[in-house]
């Protein structure tokens, strides 16, 4: 085995690290701070934290999520280096580390968001804004790699495939928002009580904007609705489960970010 393969490990250790730290302190502090205990709250020291050993205050460790985000980077680092997929090609065969690297960010940026919408049900603006840099740099990166070049077609031209592929995500989503409030409203006339949960957040508006950066102008109509199908998928089979257990519940909400994320992951690397 090449040893080259042990530092794509050592990212793959650092992202899982990364992303474990950020889905447990950001919804918590909303900033970067000293990680705690998820069930006593008590500050951890960084070798507790790191080593994953028990809170010295309560006993307690950490959940299935952070050996499973830990688990997982490693083995996706060393994946992406050893087996280039198609049909991006800014990772190249032989994988080159400036798109290896590229690759790494965006799946670490995702798994952050992946983590704490999931948990949380929430994607917080200050990561939004953080996404949408990272995708604007790596967006038009991808377009230049995949053979865009300036022509006299807008939309062959990276920068501005990148633009408008932002703003078709951004704003197709935020009419679904729109609608959603509107729904949500008449419903809540109909029944004479209030819906707390909505169909969409504004941070999966948020999402959708960085997602169209992403993948661009050509290929993000693509990605909404890969994301829309996968989510009513998804939606009809916890309705079914809930059928089933006799414990139906209207509304019920279910975090709409893992679809665009998956979206992004498909249509980016496979």
């Amino acid at each position: 085995m090449n040893a080259f393969i042990l530092v794509p490990l050592l990212l793959g250790i650092l992202a899982g690290a990364f992303v474990n730290y950020a889905g447990d302190v950001l919804p918590l502090t909303r900033r970067f701070s000293q990680p705690v205990c998820n069930h006593c709250q008590e500050a951890l020291s960084w070798k507790e934290y790191l080593l994953y050993r028990p809170c010295h205050a309560c006993g307690g460790r950490r959940g299935w999520r952070s050996l499973l985000v830990q688990v997982f980077y490693p083995i996706a680092a060393a994946y992406l280096w050893l087996q280039p997929l198609r049909p991006i090609t800014w990772v190249g065969n032989p994988p080159t580390w400036l798109g290896f690297l590229v690759a790494m960010l965006i799946l670490t940026y995702l798994g952050v968001v992946f983590v704490i919408d999931f948990e949380h049900r929430i994607i917080m603006h200050p990561v939004s804004i953080a996404g949408a840099l990272l995708a604007f740099v790596a967006g038009v990166y991808i377009q230049q790699s995949l053979g865009q070049r300036s022509t006299q077609y807008v939309l062959d031209q990276p920068l501005a495939t990148t633009l408008i592929g932002g703003a078709i995500g951004f704003g197709s989503m935020l009419v679904f928002y729109f609608l959603g409030e509107v729904f949500a409203r008449y419903i809540a006339r109909r029944r004479g009580q209030t819906i707390d949960e909505v169909a969409l957040g504004f941070g999966d508006v948020n999402l959708a904007g960085i997602a169209g950066l992403f993948l661009g102008a050509r290929i993000i109509p693509f990605g909404l609705l890969f994301a829309i199908l996968t989510g009513g998928l998804a939606s009809l089979i916890v309705i079914l489960v809930m059928l089933v257990r006799r414990r139906y519940q209207a509304f019920t909400p279910i975090p709409y970010a893992p679809f665009l994320i998956l979206a992004i992951l498909y249509y980016l690397f496979f």
